[in-house]
This record gives structure tokens, C-alpha cells and sequence, in this order.
């Protein structure tokens, strides 16, 4: 029995037309080497030199990286909006399925490496979102043309702004920034209000308060970022010093971000290890504490300084984490933890890369040749997690090749440690950025000095220009760490408080 199906938004007339285009035939073998064929086309954009399982985890995070979002519209343009009417998508496709609280962190960044114009169709889907919505904001968690609200935080921002301060900009910048401050400023939804009134999401007026201020701050920078870039100086300023609303919730008695209430006073009892009934969602102090991807350095000397720095984030990573601590939050679970480091759910996935804005760089190396090695198998249950519609894979990805974006908007990529003796990305614009690491292989895990296109490359990260416009990365690597690092404030990765490159 052979048995044909289209999908429409819109109506069983689109579907048809989908199925009459995409599959006029009967052939079963033919849709096979088909799907082969465009799989084999996407999976290419990145070719790495590994050997067994790394090789095979790479292609499966690739596979999973490619999943979503997914294309809405039909063939002729048309799908169903968020306000149930018929839309006609505005230039190419329309897209849903956008995980966003997971997926601004590594795989949008992913896809303005390997697929700049699919990116494009992105951002303008989450426009078309925002124009339909009858709040007038960007979406939070969109599925099938509708808004599940899931999570916390307005992420569709940092993948906008990450995007046009990227130059893919395929939109109107200024419709995109109204649509970025509508959301950051749309009083009603989970605490904004309250957040501007205070400086902070109160833990007496709407739950998770820590974590969603965390987030706010992080977003707000974006917006910052994209307002000053368009000369809106005004509203950069407004957002700046939001940005720096994190600030309000740090306890220095207990040296952790905590819960607070509207008069000011703790969320009490504290235990910086549980994850629930602390003002945080699906996470906890430990984690939570280091989500400040745009300020590190501020969030470095408020905890003491660098060597107090480095020692607690040893310690995240080998202290014991008792099961009670976790038992009731969904998504984290023992296969994911290292110490009380979450892996396997997303707010902690920077952490291994802090240890470079404190000048241990050795440190990351090692840890995310730990988290590759054993958060990733080649098994039916490889994965440490849930995917969350590619993040997890994307930080796969960018680990192996040798560098993650921490701080999406900052146009950089802090370097890590590379998993693969050499690496290709098929770049958007037809170029080719070509990864080699000397000498890769057992105990050299260690960065010994890094070349760009011939030339010392003296910076603890990489800049997304410096990819887009091809060339050659190579890493000398050896068993132990390199006895000098860059470790300036031109060499070290963006800070908003260390001189805010």
C-alpha cells in the first residue's frame, strides 16, 4: 500500500496544490533518494575530519540543528497567521516552530553562519507574528501559526538583533526595532511592568522573578545594541540601563542573584540548590547566577574578582547535587549534570566558556572536552537532554569547530577548545571558512596559539565577519596548557562593563 499526504494551513485546496508540486509521482524510491539527496545537500555546510562517534554525534547534532523552525506557508505564499486570517509571506517563506527560549542562545547564531537566507525568512515570520498579534509583540514560543506562551523572556529579540547586526537584513530595521521595544515594554506580560517600576520582577508579583530579570537584562542589551547601531540614541540609552537591571537582585551576603520582594527584602528560606520554589525556572542559584552573557566582567569582580571567580565555577562543576534538589523540575535530570552544571537544559550552556573572560581559558578547554565526551553518545538515548529544537545539538556543533557565541549581538564567538582535526563551513555567501587544528588527537586538548588566514590571531575569540569573509582558523594544539594567553581588555571577549567593543 503506498499512501500520499500534504499539509496545508490554509486549506484542502493547498494542500493539494503542495502535493500536485512537491509529489506528482507514485515513486517511493525516487522520495527517498530525494530526501537522501537534500539531507546530504544541508548536512554538507560543514564538513569535519573525525574519527567513529565524534563523527557520527557531529552529523546527528547537525541533523537535529536542521529541524526547526519549519516552513509554514504553502508553495503559493499563503498560511494561516496568528490572527487566523490568510497571510501571504513577504518574500519567501513563513516559518513556525520557534523554541526561542533555547534556540537564541546558539542555534539562530548557528544559522546566520550556514543559512543567512533562511534566517532572513525567519525574522520576517516573527515580524508577520508581531503584526498579527493583538498585543503587537514578537513571539515567545510559536507552534502552527499560534503562541503557546512557554517559558519566560521576549528571545525572538537577541535573534533579531543578533541577525541585523550581522548584516542579514532582509527587513526593515526600524519596523523590526519598534516591534523588539514593543515586547521589552509590553507591561502586562509575566512582571515587565513591574520590572520597570522596580528594576526588577518582584517574586511576590509573578513567579520565576529571578530568572526572568536575568533574561529581561540580557534582552534589553539587545535592543541597546540595535538602537545604537540605528543612531536611536534615546532609546539606546533607556535600554542600557536596563540592561543593567541584574544588578538589583545580586545578594553579596550570599554572593548569589536571588528572588526578592517589592519591599525590597529576600526570597527566604534560600537554597542556592534547588530548582524550584527559589525564583527560578528550571534551574537554580548556581546556575542562574552566571547568566549574565553580556557583562561577565561586571558579574566577575561583583563575585570577588577573577581567582574567586574561577574557584566557584570549579566548584559548580564538582560539587555533589542531591537528587531531592532537582526531583521536581521537569527537563533536568542526573544524566545531564556535571557537579550542579546543567547541561542538559539550557541556561547553563555559556558556563563552560566563562572561564575565559576570568583568564583561565584552560579550563574551558577542559570542560568542554568533558561535556562533548560524555553529554553526547552515540546511543538511542545519546543525548544528555531534551534537544529543545536544536540547541542542544547547535552547542555541539559550535564546540567541535572550536568556538560558541556566549553573548549573541556581540558578533563574537569565544573559543573553546576544537573537537575535529579539520573543519569546512559552507558559508551563506558562498565562501568557505576552513578550521584546522595542528596536532589534534589523545591529551591535546589545549589551545597552544591560534592563526587567522597566516597571520597571529592574539584574541580569546573570533568575530562572525571574520568567518563570513573566508579564509583559514588554525589551532596549534599540545597535551598541556599554553604558558601565555592573550589576556587584555582588546583580547578578551565582549563585556558591557569591560570597554563594550
Amino acid at each position: 500500500i503506498v499512501v500520499k499526504v500534504a499539509l496545508s494551513s490554509v486549506s484542502a485546496r493547498g494542500a493539494l496544490e503542495n502535493l500536485r508540486a512537491e509529489m506528482p509521482h507514485w515513486d517511493f524510491n525516487r522520495v527517498r533518494a530525494d530526501a537522501r539527496r537534500r539531507w546530504e545537500e544541508d548536512l554538507s555546510r560543514i564538513s569535519i575530519d573525525a574519527d567513529g562517534d565524534r563523527l557520527v554525534n557531529f552529523y546527528t547534532s547537525m541533523y537535529h540543528a536542521f529541524l526547526s523552525p519549519v516552513v509554514w506557508s504553502d508553495l503559493s505564499g499563503e498560511y494561516r497567521g496568528l490572527d487566523r486570517e490568510v497571510h501571504e509571506a513577504d518574500g519567501g517563506a513563513n516559518y513556525t516552530i520557534f523554541s526561542l527560549w533555547d534556540t537564541y542562545r546558539a542555534l539562530h547564531p548557528l544559522l546566520t553562519i550556514v543559512q543567512p537566507g533562511r534566517t532572513n525568512d525567519m525574522v520576517r515570520s516573527m515580524l508577520a507574528h508581531a503584526d498579527q498579534s493583538v498585543h503587537g509583540i514578537l513571539p515567545v514560543w510559536s507552534h502552527h501559526g499560534e503562541e503557546n506562551w512557554c517559558m519566560i523572556g521576549y528571545h525572538a529579540v537577541p535573534a533579531i538583533a543578533d541577525a541585523w547586526l550581522k548584516g542579514i537584513r532582509g527587513y526593515d530595521a526600524e519596523e523590526a526595532l519598534s516591534a523588539m521595544i514593543a515586547s521589552a515594554t509590553y507591561a502586562p506580560y509575566d512582571g515587565i511592568g513591574d520590572c520597570e517600576r522596580y528594576g526588577y520582577v518582584p517574586e511576590d508579583r509573578s513567579p520565576n522573578s529571578a530568572s526572568k530579570t536575568l533574561e529581561y537584562a540580557y534582552d534589553d542589551w539587545t535592543i541597546y545594541r540595535m538602537a545604537e547601531a540605528l543612531g536611536r540614541s534615546e532609546e539606546a540609552e533607556i535600554f542600557l540601563e536596563r540592561a543593567q537591571s541584574w544588578r538589583n537582585l545580586f545578594d553579596p551576603t550570599t554572593g548569589f542573584i536571588r528572588a526578592r520582594h517589592t519591599d525590597g527584602s529576600w526570597l527566604t528560606p534560600f537554597d542556592p540548590l534547588a530548582t524550584s520554589g527559589q525564583g527560578y525556572i528550571e534551574g537554580n542559584a548556581w546556575n542562574y547566577s552566571l547568566y549574565v552573557p553580556h557583562d561577565p566582567a561586571g558579574l566577575i569582580e561583583l563575585m570577588g574578582g577573577r581567582e574567586r571567580f574561577v574557584a566557584r565555577l570549579d566548584s559548580l562543576f564538582t560539587m555533589e547535587t542531591p537528587e531531592e534538589s532537582y526531583a521536581h523540575t521537569e527537563d533536568i535530570t542526573r544524566a545531564g549534570i556535571i557537579g550542579t552544571y546543567v547541561h542538559g537544559n539550557e541556561p547553563g550552556h555559556h558556563i563552560p566558556y566563562l572561564y575565559v573572560y576570568a583568564g583561565a581559558p584552560r579550563k574551558t578547554q577542559e570542560r568542554v572536552h568533558e561535556i562533548a565526551g560524555t553529554m553526547y553518545r552515540n546511543a538511542a538515548d545519546g543525548l544528555c537532554g531534551n534537544d529543545d529544537c536544536g540547541q542542544m545539538s547547535a552547542w555541539y556543533v559550535f564546540s567541535t569547530l572550536g568556538f560558541y557565541p556566549v553573548c549573541p549581538g556581540s558578533g563574537e564567538y569565544v573559543f573553546g577548545s576544537p573537537g575535529a582535526r579539520e573543519a569546512a563551513i559552507r558559508l551563506g555567501n558562498g565562501k568557505t571558512f576552513a578550521i584546522r587544528a595542528e596536532d589534534f588527537g589523545g591529551k591535546n586538548i589545549y589551545i597552544q596559539s591560534i592563526t587567522l588566514n597566516g597571520a597571529p590571531h592574539r584574541k580569546c575569540f573570533i568575530r562572525h565577519a571574520d568567518i563570513m569573509r573566508g579564509g583559514e582558523l588554525v589551532f596549534e594544539m599540545g597535551p598541556s596548557p599554553a604558558e601565555a594567553w592573550p589576556d587584555t581588555k582588546e583580547t578578551l571577549p565582549y563585556s558591557m562593563s569591560g570597554g563594550g567593543r
